[in-house]
């Protein structure tokens, strides 16, 4: 076998690793969010608007890296648990103002443990989390954070 045929060995291809390692996180989140009653993509919406809420369906989609159609189901289903309302922007109708319930503030507190539990199952320290997230981060053209 030559070097060449070495890249196109599987256990050499970026997107096997990434796709193996995107299902693995899945499957770690999966059981610590269940309780919370939220999924992963659910969690997501709710750590954005964690940060800040209210914020439009546009504002929400392009945080979350998603087009506006795929949010907002996400939205949709939040809504229906009681965590969010969707209601029209007072300044412009054409606005979709995402805002969270008290429920959905309440959720935050008991979600403040789901980071130390994925460290721990994982067995990675918040140093080498921090590692790896901003390495992706660099890898998807986003920002670090700070």
């Amino acid at each position: 076998m030559t070097d060449e045929d070495d890249l196109l060995r599987l256990e050499n291809q970026l997107c096997f690793a990434m796709v193996t390692a995107a299902r693995n996180v899945l499957s770690v989140y999966r059981p610590i969010l269940e309780p919370l009653g939220l999924t992963h993509p659910q969690y997501l919406v709710m750590l954005a608007l964690w940060e800040r809420s209210p914020r439009s369906l546009n504002d929400l989609a392009r945080e979350l890296a998603l087009e506006p159609a795929s949010a907002s189901p996400l939205v949709k289903r939040l809504e229906a648990d009681g965590l969010l309302v969707r209601q029209r922007s007072a300044g412009d109708e054409r606005r979709l103002d995402i805002a969270l319930t008290h429920a959905g503030r309440a959720l935050r507190t008991r979600a403040l443990d789901v980071p130390r539990r994925v460290m721990e199952r994982t067995g990675l320290d918040l140093e080498s989390v921090a590692a790896l997230r901003n390495a992706l981060a660099d890898f998807a053209g986003r920002t670090r954070p700070s």
